[in-house]
């Protein structure tokens, strides 16, 4: 385990799925640190033993468990609300819960769900806690992406899937967003004490990719052999939410823990500034619907 120099005692932490592989990792790390850690997680049986998983080996009480579906709209509002009713402030925000489907799946708010629950949920979940996080400056925003954004384009004419989806497809797609709003979000947030950054973490063996049948599941089976441990892959993300040295930096990516740079496609900054308007048409972040 790497050196705990970089405490966080007192400062408010949320990791969104943080029931499990990274996420859990991370939520660890931060807690380890001092910090005072909400997991995020869909399931509350999972959401609740990763709590006290934590909590044990964190030997940090301060865990605090909440509930909610990034790919649902009221979820993630709901799942808003309750922070700012309990929490005065935020300090890190790290969006990490993500899914890939072998299938094509809708969301209740009839949206494709792998593009929601990746990009759209922390994209609303940001915007609704962005007075709060200002509050707290100097704060952290950490967009969980991967290399799949690499060669992945955003297909606005087709966002949800609906000629065209493939899993593949629809993730790089998904992962370049993140990476996208990373550096857009970064310079609406300049000046503010607010940092903005995205990371690839690694091919990591977890669980994920194991929620959907098909080939997509049995070809990540066959190779989390080869991945490496979520525990390592959250060394980066801990890095990057704690580290003195990277707590002006902003509107940048990187590959595990060194700054790298992102795709040719992630540097075009009227496709960011439209996937902004497009994502704010969608999940209307504003709106007190």
């Amino acid at each position: 385990m790497d050196t705990l120099d970089h405490r966080i005692d007192g400062k408010v932490c949320i990791v969104t799925g943080g029931n499990s592989g990274i996420g859990k990792a991370t939520a660890i790390g931060l807690a380890q640190r001092g910090g005072s850690v909400v997991i995020v997680a869909r399931n509350e049986e999972r959401g609740l033993a990763a709590q006290a998983e934590v909590k044990a080996k964190s030997r940090n009480e301060n865990v605090d468990l909440m509930l909610a579906d990034l790919s649902s709209f009221k979820s993630v509002r709901t799942l808003a609300g309750s922070f700012k009713a309990k929490y005065g402030k935020l300090d890190v925000l790290v969006n990490n819960a993500g899914e890939i489907l072998h299938k094509r799946h809708v969301t209740i708010d009839g949206l494709e769900r792998t593009f929601a629950s990746n990009h759209l949920g922390h994209f609303l979940l940001t915007n609704l806690l962005l007075d709060t996080i200002r509050r707290s400056a100097p704060a952290r925003i950490i967009n969980i992406t991967s290399e799949a954004h690499r060669g992945a384009i955003i297909h606005f004419d087709d966002l949800q899937g609906e000629k065209n989806y493939s899993a593949f497809r629809a993730y790089g797609q998904a992962k370049l967003a993140n990476v996208l709003f990373t550096y857009e979000l970064a310079k609406k947030l300049e000046g503010t004490g607010v940092t903005a950054n995205c990371l690839h973490p690694g091919v990591v063996r977890t669980g994920f990719g194991h929620d959907d049948s098909g080939l997509m599941s049995l070809v990540i089976w066959i190779a989390s052999p080869f991945f490496m441990s979520a525990e390592k892959a959250a060394r980066a993300v801990t890095k990057l939410a704690t580290s003195h040295e990277l707590e002006s930096l902003s509107g940048k990516y990187f590959s595990k823990v060194k700054e790298a740079r992102s795709s040719e496609e992630s540097y075009d900054e009227e496709t960011a500034r439209h996937l902004w308007r497009v994502s704010e048409e969608l999940t209307k972040p504003f709106s007190q619907s």
